[in-house]
């Protein structure tokens, strides 16, 4: 009897710490509305299986947004998310400030590719790991080129795309030759404007810190996408981002669209896309003067300093970004659609170098350079913004003014002077001006 009583005691005790357990790790999950993102959350069951302790609670939102909260939480350490999604913008910056636990237990960190891992690493200490690396490039519909009577080079120019952008909108079937990032937000047209600039010679900032908005390439560089968009983009671009031109890629509606290599899985699967077979790649297009406009950036999974929850945290990130759940996706959804550009290892896989868009997506990788990002010298790094801890309000307030430009509210030439005016006044009062 004793004996009995003394075992019901203990199981008692061992539900109890289990229930205790249980309860002290659930991880709070931040992340963005991407569909790798949204792939991710269906397949946790794999995760949960092998930690049965651990439960997972997912807040997604659309890019802004999380940008916002996500700064907003780790800056007051508002302790809101036990693991966030970030990029590679932020993540230098806030390891720098302590604000993101280092990773030591990722899997295979050698094996991920040097110019995505480079940017999450500070002191030599991973902060961060890579969900999905990217570049950006040009997806076009081969039947809408033929059409038009042209062929896409594999590294076009702007003049190129203007062209075919122009033969292939045909707006009495709703077909516009092009579509482009317009909603604001320094990572929706700031990045994709930023990016295009560099390659019109532009730069945000000279060698002391004097902003260059009213340079006659920036002129160049925005009248150029603001007519480009205009004469043969769809309605209301203004208010697109990756997700609406996806959407409108995919329905058949695009003739070109220029963005993420990440969505090269999305507008190629058959479920997703109308045009699915009907798609090709090319490198993001230049002016001759050495540099592409093109840009480099990773989603990645960091867990903020102070959680409570760090070891659990971390067990999920690195079976998130891992080849086991590279391989999780490719069982169950095919190779296409595995998260691209973070590991050597996928490169050099034989059924891997099978997608049509592989290859274009690791030369795109590798075409840019976000410690030489423009034609003249600059004293920043990163390619479509810039890593200051400032970047992040002036890229928001200068998108808004682009923004205003390509909606009609201002013209080109004032857009250019209030982001001047604004961003001067702004670096003087952070000191980089003196």
């Amino acid at each position: 009897m004793k004996r009995t009583l003394a075992f019901l005691a203990g199981t008692t005790a061992l539900a109890l710490l289990s229930t205790t357990a249980y309860a002290e790790t659930k991880l709070t999950i931040g992340t963005v509305n991407n569909g790798d993102m949204i792939r991710m959350q269906k397949l946790t069951d794999d995760f949960t299986k092998s930690n049965p302790d651990i439960k997972l609670e997912w807040v997604t939102l659309e890019e802004n947004v999380l940008r916002q909260k996500v700064t907003t939480d780790i800056a007051t350490k508002g302790g809101q998310f036990d693991v966030l999604t970030i990029g590679t913008y932020e993540v230098p910056i806030w390891g720098k400030k302590g604000w993101l636990v280092p990773l030591t237990k990722i899997d295979d960190a050698a094996d991920l590719l040097p110019a995505i891992s480079g940017g999450l690493t500070v002191d030599g200490k991973l902060y961060a790991a890579p969900f999905y690396g990217e570049s950006s490039m040009v997806m076009y519909r081969k039947d809408l080129m033929d059409k038009a009577g042209l062929k896409m080079p594999d590294a076009p120019t702007w003049k190129f795309i203007a062209e075919a952008a122009a033969k292939m909108t045909d707006k009495a079937t709703d077909t516009y030759g092009v579509c482009l990032r317009g909603k604001a937000g320094w990572g929706e047209n700031v990045a994709f404007i930023t990016a295009t600039a560099n390659s019109f010679g532009a730069r945000w900032f000279d060698e002391k810190w004097h902003p260059q908005f009213d340079s006659p390439e920036w002129k160049a560089a925005l009248d150029f996408y603001v007519k480009l968009l205009k004469d043969s983009g769809p309605p209301g671009a203004a208010g697109n981002g990756f997700n609406e031109n996806l959407a409108l890629f995919n329905a058949g509606k695009c003739g070109m669209w220029i963005d993420a290599t990440v969505a090269a899985s999305f507008v190629t699967n058959p479920k997703d896309s109308k045009v699915a077979d009907k798609v090709g790649f090319a490198l993001a297009p230049d002016n001759g003067l050495g540099k592409r406009g093109n840009w480099l950036w990773a989603w990645s999974l960091a867990i903020p300093a102070g959680s409570q929850k760090a070891e659990a945290a971390e067990k999920f990130v690195s079976w998130a970004t891992s080849k086991h759940y590279t391989e999780l996706v490719a069982s169950k959804e095919g190779w296409a659609n595995v998260p691209p550009g973070t590991r050597s290892s996928l490169y050099a896989n034989a059924e891997y170098a099978k997608v049509p868009f592989a290859k274009m997506t690791l030369d795109s990788i590798n075409a840019a350079d976000p410690v030489h990002p423009t034609v003249k010298p600059v004293p920043y790094t990163g390619v479509q913004f810039v890593a200051i801890p400032e970047f992040q309000g002036l890229g928001t307030t200068v998108g808004q003014t682009f923004s205003a430009a390509l909606a009609g509210k201002m013209t080109v030439d004032e857009a250019l002077k209030s982001a001047q005016d604004t961003v001067t006044a702004e670096m003087t009062k952070a000191g980089y001006i003196k």
